[in-house]
This record gives structure tokens, sequence and C-alpha cells, in this order.
């Protein structure tokens, strides 16, 4: 998401032997194909690709839409590869301490990733496009760190004043206007700023449990 971390860590599963089942390409294969170009720091060309798999453009576009498309399946599929292995790698006991934690190791995940590297170099635009406005990159993003608040509130560890789903968005993107801040007229990622933000909203909100 080699293996170097984040948009890159794990590798997803190569795209079998035999692509074709029957005269039918599955859309996974096309995914798989894609993914590893992709993790090879290569540019997804959908000529390139359609050649690859033995298809027609037009097949391709009809199996995974249209290169950007494609690769907001692509980043997607690596930001939920990274964010878990950070969750894995967590030692906070759970909690706000929890959250900051794995939020902290996704973000330098993020940072040290080469595949992503190559692409924001390669295409800077089009990253900002599909990464920082609603899309796949953000609704999985989302998606996982409303999870894990959900998973420590029903622990008992964590109550907020407003729904998970909220709560995550905005934390999602006010990582990911100081995560990305090079694309966006910085000069660095701004993680430590983006943690302080997160850590004052998460203890403003939070309500610890009352106990008897």
């Amino acid at each position: 998401m080699r293996d170097t971390g984040v948009m890159n860590t794990g590798t997803p599963p190569h795209a079998a032997d035999g692509a074709r089942l029957g005269t039918a390409l599955t859309r996974r294969a096309a995914i798989n194909a894609a993914n590893q170009a992709y993790l090879r720091g290569e540019a997804v060309d959908m000529s390139a690709l359609a050649a690859q798999l033995g298809i027609g453009r037009s097949t391709l576009y009809r199996l995974v839409g249209n290169r950007d498309d494609l690769l907001g399946i692509v980043l997607a599929e690596a930001t939920e590869r990274t964010f878990r292995r950070a969750a894995a790698g967590a030692t906070a006991e759970g909690g706000v301490d929890l959250v900051l934690d794995v939020i902290n190791r996704f973000m330098h995940a993020v940072i040290d990733a080469e595949p992503l590297q190559a692409l924001c170099q390669r295409e800077p635009l089009v990253f900002v496009r599909l990464a920082l406005l609603p899309g796949a990159v953000e609704q999985i993003a989302a998606k996982l760190i409303a999870e894990m608040l959900q998973t420590e509130a029903t622990a008992g560890r964590f109550e907020a004043s407003l729904p998970a789903t909220t709560l995550s968005q905005a934390i999602v993107r006010m990582c990911d206007a100081h995560l990305y801040a090079p694309l966006l007229g910085g000069t660095e990622p701004e993680i430590d700023t983006a943690l302080d933000l997160v850590a004052a909203l998460l203890s403003h909100l939070n309500r610890p449990p009352v106990r008897a």
C-alpha cells in the first residue's frame, strides 16, 4: 500500500493466471491488476491495463468505470489495508488514546508510502480530487474511524455527544487538510497539528461513563 506502509501497506491479491472465467473477465481481476501497477509506482493506464488483461478498453470501462473510478478503488483499498495495519500495531490501551495512536500511525505510514509518493509527484491534482473530495477514499476512511469509535464506545471507553459517523467525517477532513498540506500550498505535512486538533475535539466531546 515491495511492502512499505500506507497507501501501500499489505499486498493485495494478485490476479490469478486464469483471469478469465469462460469468456468473462472478473471485475476483481481488473482491480488487482491496477493495484499491482500502483504498488510498483507505475501509472494506472487504461489501455495498458486492458492489453495486459487481454480485453478491449470498452470492456475494461464496463468492469471498473473510468480511470478515476478505478484509481479511487485502488486508493480506497490501500487506505483500508494501511489503516487496519495501523490499528493492529497500536499499543494504547483504549479510548481517546487508542484513537490518537491509530491515527498517528496511519498518517505516518501514509507519508512513508512510496507508491503514494510516486502518484502524488506524477499526478498531484488527480490525487487531490480522489482523496480530498467526497468519494471512495473519504468514505472508507470515515467508515473505519467510525467503527473504531463505536468499538471504544461499546467497550465503555469512549462516549461522544455526536454520532460516530458524524464525528468520523470531521476527523477525516481535519486530518486530510493537514496530512496533505504540501498538496494544498503548505510546505510539509502537519501531523502533530492534526493530532492536537483531533485530541481537542475528542476530549471536548467525550463524556466519561459515570461510575457508581
